[in-house]
């Protein structure tokens, strides 16, 4: 068996293909302008096929729920089960030819995508610590890669901390059912505005509440919580933001205290799930002292289950369970240029050196080229770039992508540049670690409790995007930048230069490379 075709169903929809041990392709349902955590559609579909050389040997399926979470109608194995039990194996007949479908758990998914895509070697022993919205436990990856479910130690450890902002929000109906998927992201942005005070009583009660009922999904709706002082009290409220660093830290500690008494110290640690977009918390984990190493995977949440189920079905029948992978794995960037309407726009050759002078001048310029991002992060390929050193950056950057004053923008930096403004200010190329600022340089990347939430990049990794951040430090003395990602609002990645176009008039940019072109706007 080489070549594995595999498809994660439901939210967060992707499909990836591995073949001879490499990562070929992780394409997602919402990339190219398409809903935001979109399910697989009939042109994702066909853009898979049309990657193939040859019939895959085997066609994967990641284990999902039919309907809202509803666990008793499966789609594939399911999504609960660690072991061996939970893979379904059988021969299927596909455009006349004869292959193998393999299905396994969600569950399992998420193991193997943060297993596969790992730098650690093949037979090392680990711990896996999965939580997202419904699953937190750890389990125990031997040598022989057996899987091993340790004790859970919360459920629904995302469901939990989004529904707390759902409590405080006016704007979260009462008849609304689930946490909206955004929810977490804004809770770990407002958290850090904590003013440094205790733990209330009334907070303290609370957070006992969110986290001690055993059915999650059931127990916590905004209706039963009509006495609370945190219902409507307002998001952007002091007591609030003090909640949320109260509630972040009480979930955190839970699994902490979990790891400390039940794992062996000093194996490494892999994070999947959708709680390892925390950025607090993976640094917490890193500083914990329990695990030799912690790597979180680029697509922790579901847009690594497609890869994950693939890397499990790799295991089950060639014994291997490692990637060779890039980061940049997803669609390439279609240069519709030929066609589009440019009215408006002065458009040049790109060159790297003139944009860094006009990013130093206090231009928004947007920058796609080449493959996509595999995961919800932005990391060059997908991105809106603006000067750290200017305050006003993070505030039209806010604007231009129509997000709450409060959250914070991220930093992109050459590597080996970080250590001398960020604290550890070591290799983070995926940012999902938070770093501290340890200068006074670079206000537009500076959040209110001075983290941030670093990428960085080496020649090796993205020789173009660590170009243009040479040329932003020739230009101005530091080789970082301001970056979020290229999105119309509630959508996935921009993926073509007429959406760009369209972008850039709309909100506010003042312009953009597409390619191998500058498109910058009349007047700017």
């Amino acid at each position: 068996m080489r070549s594995f075709l595999s498809f994660k169903p439901g939210h967060d929809g992707t499909i990836a293909h591995i073949e001879e041990g490499q990562l070929r392709f992780s394409i997602e349902a919402e990339k190219d302008s398409y809903l935001r955590h979109d399910w697989i559609g009939p042109e994702l579909f066909l853009n898979s096929l049309a990657r193939l050389d040859d019939m895959p040997d085997v066609v994967c399926v990641s284990g999902w729920s039919k309907g809202d979470n509803d666990f008793t109608l499966t789609t594939g194995a399911g999504y609960f089960g660690a072991t061996e039990e939970s893979v379904v194996t059988r021969r299927m007949s596909m455009l006349g030819q004869e292959i193998v479908y393999f299905s396994s758990s969600h569950e399992r998914s998420h193991i193997w995508s943060a297993y596969g895509l790992s730098p650690f070697p093949e037979g090392q022993r680990c711990y896996c610590l999965v939580w997202e919205g419904i699953i937190g436990r750890f389990y125990e990856v031997d040598e022989a890669l057996k899987v091993t479910a340790l004790p859970v130690v919360m459920s629904h450890p995302g469901y939990r901390y989004a529904f707390a902002y759902a409590l405080a929000d006016e704007s979260f109906a009462e008849s609304e059912r689930y946490p909206r998927l955004s929810d977490a992201g804004k809770l770990m942005a407002l958290a850090a505005f904590h003013d440094g005070s205790a733990c209330s009583a009334e907070d303290a009660a609370l957070i006992a509440a969110l986290l001690d009922p055993a059915e999650a999904e059931r127990e916590l709706v905004k209706s039963r919580f009509t006495g609370s002082h945190m219902r409507n009290a307002g998001v952007q409220s002091q007591q609030f933001k003090n909640f949320a660093w109260h509630f972040s830290n009480a979930i955190f500690e839970r699994f902490r205290q979990y790891a400390e008494a039940h794992l062996d110290h000093g194996l490494p640690l892999l994070i999947s799930g959708g709680c390892g977009l925390n950025c607090d918390w993976n640094r917490a984990w890193e500083e914990s002292g329990l695990f030799s190493e912690v790597f979180v995977p680029p697509c922790t949440n579901d847009t690594g289950s497609a890869l994950g189920t693939g890397v499990d079905a790799m295991r089950h029948f060639t014994g291997r369970a490692k990637l060779g992978w890039s980061v940049y794995a997803g669609q390439e960037f279609e240069d519709d240029f030929e066609t589009m309407e440019t009215e408006g726009f002065h458009v040049s050759d790109y060159v790297p050196e003139q944009v860094a002078a006009l990013l130093a001048e206090g231009k928004i310029i947007a920058h796609a080229a080449g493959r996509s991002e595999m995961g919800p992060r932005a990391l060059g390929n997908r991105s809106i770039l603006a000067s750290p050193l200017l305050p006003g950056s993070l505030d039209r950057l806010n604007q231009i992508k129509r997000r709450e004053a409060y959250r914070p923008v991220a930093p992109i930096v050459m590597e080996g540049y970080a250590p001398q403004v960020f604290s550890p200010g070591r290799p983070s190329p995926f940012m999902l670690f938070f770093d501290e600022v340890t200068t006074g340089d670079l206000p537009a990347i500076t959040h209110v409790d001075k983290s941030a939430r670093i990428q960085t990049v080496s020649p090796d990794q993205n020789s173009r995007v660590h170009a243009l951040l040479a040329a932003f430090k020739a230009e101005t003395g530091h080789g970082v930048l301001c970056n979020t990602s290229l999105n119309f609002l509630g959508r996935g990645f921009i993926n073509t230069t007429s959406d760009l176009a369209r972008y850039a008039r709309d909100f506010g940019l003042d312009g953009f490379v597409a390619g191998a072109r500058l498109f910058m706007r009349d007047g700017r």
